[in-house]
């Protein structure tokens, strides 16, 4: 239970933070040797997640009336890393992204990245800007999320904020799109289990499902207050840290 617990506390927090929640927890999972890493745990953890973000923004994605071409962009703006994360499963080239040098090597380049983007000078506003070029732009970034280490917020943040908007609404532009994606790995994982005859829901995938909810919640509402008075400056730290840290331990 308290490996779910960690998890769980781990997917909260890195999934929406420009720090990469795959990478962390293909760390912390095999750092630990954790037994209970697995599709079904995958599938609780993305999904306590979605549940969060789909809460957190009922207004824009429950008001199909009022927002029918909102809604039609942020799928359009997933597919691009869905086609992509398809075609590398199928060829069975997803898991030679997922080793120690290339998470470390990533999280290092993208959390530079994240800085210089940082910098960038703010002239857009999401309302009126989050148009299909833009979608377009977002879309091919989020294809590069792939790779462990570059982290699916994170480079969406980076991409918009090049796209000079501000903190908060590139933050929005990457909770926002993270909705289509987290629903079709969900998807993807279960229709696997059900394949495989696994599928089942128990104690801990509710309680998995339970933590990430609460903690992917609070990590979206105090992180967007964070960047409405702070910069990015403190992820890029942590980020390059972290990276020169698994690289340590990657090419002893």
């Amino acid at each position: 239970m308290l490996e779910i617990i960690i998890l769980s506390i781990v997917q909260g927090i890195t999934e929406f933070l420009p720090i990469s929640s795959s990478a962390h927890l293909i760390i912390i999972s095999k750092y630990f040797n954790f037994s209970n890493q697995n599709l079904n745990l995958d599938v609780s953890l993305h999904l306590g997640s979605l549940i969060a973000i789909t809460f957190y923004f009922k207004k824009y994605l429950l008001d199909f009336t009022n927002n029918k071409l909102l809604l039609l962009k942020i799928i359009l703006s997933s597919l691009p890393v869905l086609i992509f994360g398809y075609i590398l499963i199928k060829l069975d080239l997803i898991n030679n992204f997922r080793n120690y040098k290339i998470i470390g090597w990533s999280t290092i380049f993208f959390g530079i990245l994240l800085y210089f983007s940082d910098s960038m000078k703010v002239k857009k506003k999401f309302d009126n800007n989050f148009k299909y070029r833009t979608v377009l732009y977002i879309g091919l970034f989020q294809i590069l999320s792939l790779i462990p280490g570059v982290s699916r917020s994170g480079i969406i943040i980076t991409g918009s904020r090049f796209l000079n908007f501000n903190r908060v609404d590139s933050a929005k532009i990457s909770f926002l799109t993270s909705v289509p994606t987290l629903a079709a790995v969900g998807l993807f994982n279960i229709f696997s289990l059900i394949k495989k005859n696994s599928f089942d829901m128990s104690i801990l995938n509710l309680t998995a499902i339970f933590f990430a909810f609460i903690v992917s919640y609070l990590t979206i509402k105090y992180f967007l207050n964070y960047i409405k008075k702070f910069n990015l400056t403190i992820f890029v730290i942590y980020r390059i840290l972290t990276g020169l840290i698994i690289l340590f331990f990657s090419y002893l």
